[in-house]
């Protein structure tokens, strides 16, 4: 065997394992790449259940429900074209089931009150992370500029009403104490809250109410007794605040088109 047969030889055997050691490296990517892909998806998913799941059954509108249910069947949809070993059939029937309870007006959601900093929190976070899933949905061109900038103005003027939940009700705990001045500054901050959506007209009726709760207190003095005739009128208040989101007045009122 001559040096020419010697040196191709060699050659060949360093081209096939540079070959070989190319090939594993691309399997291992496309391998990690699938496997990213996966995990954004099944994350995608399960946030939208989350989110689905744990925002108060007042806050949620049923645009805001089929978004949600949009986002978990195109999660599901990816799983499964990458062949995903989770229960993706499953998981796309109670999708279907779920979206025809929505479309049929069925899916009732229980109404959960702000009644602590803990919660007030929580749901802020919740909300904040459905204000984030829309916008990427917006970028990813799967809403509409129209669609998007409504349901990013709601998401917004429910984080103001989060935070109004929970002044009113440390206002009406301050009430029963008996600490007027107190009640009169939370309702105030209540207000300041709702006012941050000046655009929305239910905001506006809201900060009405609270304004004229203020004054009701006002006219109290400091030590009046709370039993009297004024508790007539904040039952009426507490009854309108805590029905404020249960039906679908917000979207005959407000113009999110603006």
């Amino acid at each position: 065997m001559n040096t020419t047969t010697i040196v191709l030889i060699l050659a060949a055997i360093v081209t096939v394992s540079i070959i070989l050691i190319v090939g594993s490296q691309m399997r291992e990517r496309s391998r990690i790449e699938r496997a990213r892909r996966m995990t954004f998806q099944e994350d995608q998913y399960k946030r939208a259940h989350r989110l689905l799941d744990e925002i108060p059954g007042q806050y949620l509108t049923s645009e805001l429900k089929l978004l949600l249910i949009k986002n978990m069947e195109e999660a599901c949809q990816q799983l499964s074209a990458l062949k995903s070993p989770l229960p993706i059939k499953q998981w796309l029937e109670e999708i279907r089931q779920l979206k025809n309870t929505v479309l049929e007006n069925n899916d009732n959601r229980s109404p959960v009150k702000i009644d602590s900093p803990e919660k007030s929190n929580y749901v802020k976070d919740l909300l904040q992370s459905l204000f984030k899933m829309i916008e990427g949905m917006h970028k990813a061109g799967k809403l509409d500029n129209s669609t998007a900038k409504k349901n990013l103005k709601y998401v917004l003027f429910l984080v103001h009403k989060t935070h109004a939940d929970l002044h009113v009700f440390q206002a009406r705990d301050y009430v029963r104490q008996n600490e007027i001045r107190k009640a009169i500054h939370a309702y105030h901050l209540a207000s300041t809250e709702m006012g941050k959506s000046r655009d929305n007209p239910l905001a506006m009726k809201a900060v009405k109410s609270f304004r004229t709760r203020i004054k009701e207190l006002e006219a109290m003095g400091p030590e009046s007794d709370t039993r009297s005739g004024s508790q007539e009128g904040q039952s009426k208040l507490d009854k309108e605040w805590d029905t404020f989101l249960h039906d679908d007045e917000w979207k005959k009122k407000a113009d999110y088109d603006d």
